[in-house]
Parts: C-alpha cells; sequence; structure tokens
C-alpha cells in the first residue's frame, strides 16, 4: 500500500534537517560520526550519503504543535530539534539492548563503533536535547524541558519493563499496553504538544495535544507489533519474524497466552526454549498467535487508539488547518502495512 506524505513532512524535513545538523555538530568529532551515521548522513568511513535521514515524524509533530498554539511552525523548532535528539538517543541504546544488528537496511551503530560507542553518542545526544530546549529564553523554555525530561523518565520507564518482561512467564495484556505507552507513547506526547509549550499555549491545548500524541504513539508500537511478526521486511527494515525470533512478548503474543488452551501452552514453552528456532518453528508459531487471536486483537486495538487520539484532538480549539494536518499525520504514522 502506497501512503501520501503529508506536506507536514516535507516542511518538517526542510526546517528540522539544518537545525538537527547543527546541533550534532557540536558533539565531539567521535560522537557526532556515529550519530550521522545512524541518522543515514554518512557511511562508516565518514563520507556523506544520498538521503533525507528518515521520515523525521517527531520533528514534525513538533512543529505543527507551535502551528496549533497559533504561532509559526519556527518557534517549535528547538523542540523538533529535542525530541529528535531523544529519539535517537533511545534507538541508539536499544539497538545494543535487543542485539539488533540492522536498522533501515544497514548494519546498526553499535555493530560499526562498538557498543562504548554507541552508547556514549546516545548519552550525549539525552544530554543536548535538554541544552536545546533550556537555551530557549524564558519560562517557556524551562517548561519544555522539565516536560521532557519527565517524558524521557516515562521512556525509559518503558524500556526497563520491556526487558523485565522478558524473564516473567505472566506478563498481561494491561501491563504490556502500559509498557508501550511508555516505550512509545511518551516521546510521541512530547512531540505533538512541546511547540505550542514553547509557543505559550494554554494548559488544556497541551494537555489535549500530548493526549494526541501518547494515543497516537501507543497506535503505532501496535502496529510495529505487527510488523515484527508478520511485517515485511521491506517496510520494517528488519528480517520477517524478527519479534518471534528474539521471544520477545509483544502484544499480539501475550493476548495468545492469556487466551489459555494448547496454543497458549505450546507458545509459552517456545517463549521459554534455549537456542535459536529454525524458520519452520517460527512460522508455525506464527500462525499458532494467529490463531489464538492475537493479529485481530492487537489490529482492533490500534485502531481503538487511533481514535483514542482523533478524539483528543478535537476536544480542544485549535486552527482547523493545524487539526486537519495533525489527523494526516495520524494516518500516515499507522497507515503501514499491517
Amino acid at each position: 500500500m502506497t501512503t501520501t506524505v503529508p506536506e507536514a513532512i516535507e516542511r518538517g524535513r526542510a526546517l528540522a534537517v539544518p537545525a538537527l545538523r547543527a546541533t550534532v555538530d557540536r558533539l565531539h568529532p567521535r560522537l557526532r560520526h556515529v550519530v550521522a551515521y545512524h541518522r543515514g548522513w554518512v557511511d562508516a568511513a565518514g563520507e556523506p550519503v544520498p538521503g533525507n535521514g528518515g521520515k523525521l515524524v517527531r520533528p514534525a509533530l513538533a512543529l505543527l504543535s507551535a502551528e496549533a498554539a497559533g504561532a509559526p511552525a519556527e518557534v517549535g523548532l528547538p523542540a523538533a530539534v529535542a525530541v529528535e535528539l531523544v529519539h535517537d538517543f533511545s534507538l541508539l541504546h536499544d539497538d545494543l539492548m535487543d542485539g539488533d544488528r540492522e536498522r533501515r537496511h544497514r548494519a546498526t551503530a553499535w555493530t560499526v563503533f562498538g557498543a562504548d560507542g554507541a552508547i556514549l553518542a546516545g548519552d550525549a545526544l539525552l544530554g543536548l536535547a535538554t541544552q536545546v530546549l533550556l537555551e530557549v529564553e524564558g519560562e517557556p523554555g524551562r517548561r519544555a524541558a522539565v516536560i521532557l525530561g519527565a517524558g524521557v523518565q516515562d521512556l525509559v520507564r518503558g524500556q526497563a519493563e520491556d526487558l523485565l518482561f522478558e524473564s516473567r512467564s505472566d506478563v498481561s495484556v494491561a501491563e504490556t499496553l502500559h509498557m508501550e505507552d511508555g516505550k512509545t507513547g511518551a516521546l510521541l506526547a512530547c512531540s505533538a504538544s512541546l511547540g505550542a509549550v514553547l509557543a505559550g499555549a494554554p494548559d488544556e491545548v497541551v494537555d489535549g495535544l500530548a493526549e494526541y500524541g501518547s494515543r497516537l504513539g501507543t497506535a503505532f508500537q501496535l502496529i510495529d507489533d505487527l510488523l515484527g511478526i508478520w511485517g515485511d521486511p521491506a517496510v520494517t527494515g528488519k528480517p520477517v519474524l524478527n519479534d518471534l525470533r528474539s521471544r520477545k512478548k509483544s502484544v499480539p503474543v501475550v493476548v495468545a497466552l492469556e487466551a489459555g488452551g494448547d496454543d497458549a501452552d505450546e507458545l509459552r514453552a517456545f517463549l521459554t526454549e534455549e537456542g535459536e528456532a529454525s524458520e519452520d518453528d517460527l512460522h508455525r508459531i506464527a500462525a499458532l498467535v494467529e490463531r489464538a487471536g492475537g493479529r485481530d486483537w492487537t489490529t482492533a486495538e490500534a485502531d481503538r487508539q487511533l481514535k483514542a487520539c482523533e478524539n483528543a484532538l478535537r476536544s480542544i480549539s485549535i486552527p482547523a488547518s493545524a487539526e486537519a494536518e495533525l489527523l494526516a499525520m495520524a494516518r500516515f504514522v499507522t497507515e503501514r502495512d499491517r
């Protein structure tokens, strides 16, 4: 399925990419190289490569957030840079923690520069994100930094729970959704609201935009869970059945476990096995999860979360043009092959 790229993405790239490059240039040369490689700006040798460095959904949301508050998009630019830096921080560390060797069809940064390089680069980006917001004069910059800090804590909480769930056999669907609210929803909530914070928007607008972003993030993660099992590698940038290969307790898997019966027992046994599973076993387990309702339930919940994000947006008073673009962004983020 071909999805139309919203105009907000293209406008966001035009504003955010130069600002991101200038901000990354403030890093130590070694760390700058790691980040530039991770973003797709250079190859492992440091030579420039063609491409735009990703969709930049989070910066686009931050710029739209400022416009939703009645300010020019440029007012939200520090927020756009900050949320993308935090996003890259989380990906650099996440790839290492998960042992992922490929992202966006190329080797992950830690496999090229080592674990220490990826960790230090991520740490540097996190500090730089806060600094960018605190460099905004006045109370809005300080408030945005506080909100981003809280969002990072929620993101890390979600990541910690994700790791903890690997060693637990009794994870519930409710716990998994709460984990995903933090892991993905927290940063999208910041992305969709911090531009409005910098624009001095009232609390009800900021809170409504944050709820929109949070629900959108959860919908996005649920779809990611579907793609992690049944996705086309051309869409995901990762091998087919990747989440089952790593025995990840994603939402479809947990739904199947909660369904009970022989299928759940077989799935539970698979999750506790040692060693690498064969491709035949992975396809068998994927069929089992689908048969137990994991795929259908996750698809329906993603749709419910998307509807909740739209309702949150429509509950606040913002310019009609900004609302339309935010709704288009929600469709763009969630209309992947699932």
